[in-house]
């Protein structure tokens, strides 16, 4: 089984929303960092998915200069760059195709958002085949308000996508599970 990390969305158009806040940031960067050095120490491909919104004038407007790596990610040599606009990074892009002609079979998850485009890439991903290791402390997410006024806490909407996603879609992983399950 050959894997391949996919850092999903790191970029710093995030830290120009109104919902941006850092108290997540240090630790979020920390394992994000960790999984991203320990995949190149073990010649792991590491593909890097930005979204992009074209033509809006917003953050995430390529024009706008902030859709580029976040300030604090390591740097790496990605093995495939794509930019998607879709909360898939399988949809309208050429990933798919390029695991495939790569011999990917399984897929590490990270990055930002936890329960938007992480979720809804790994969702998509298991039911095009791929096994996915979910690395929870590798992705980002902000408290988001219910209709109803109610606060859901990052730290609930990451258990709620663990729950969610484990043994139906992916299997829930720390860095270090990650790591010794695509290197066995």
């Amino acid at each position: 089984m050959k894997s391949a990390l996919l850092v999903i969305d790191v970029q710093q158009s995030f830290a120009q929303r109104d919902y941006w806040k850092l108290a997540d940031v240090p630790q979020y960067l920390e394992a994000q960092n960790r999984l991203i050095e320990r995949c190149v120490d073990a010649d792991i491909p590491i593909v890097r998915v930005f979204h992009e919104e074209p033509d809006t004038g917003n953050a995430f407007d390529r024009a706008s200069g902030w859709v580029r790596p976040l300030d604090g990610l390591a740097t790496f040599t990605p093995a495939h760059e794509i930019h998607k606009q879709r909360h898939s990074a399988l949809v309208g892009t050429d990933l798919t195709h390029w695991l495939r002609t790569n011999g990917v079979t399984s897929i590490i998850t990270s990055g930002i958002r936890t329960e938007q485009c992480c979720e809804t890439t790994t969702r998509h991903a298991s039911d095009e085949n791929f096994d996915v290791d979910y690395v929870t402390e590798a992705t980002l997410t902000f408290e988001m308000r219910h209709a109803d006024g109610s606060v859901f806490t990052s730290a609930d909407i990451k258990q709620r996508t663990e729950t969610v996603l484990r043994d139906r879609f992916a299997t829930i992983v720390t860095v270090d599970e990650a790591i010794h399950r695509a290197t066995r």
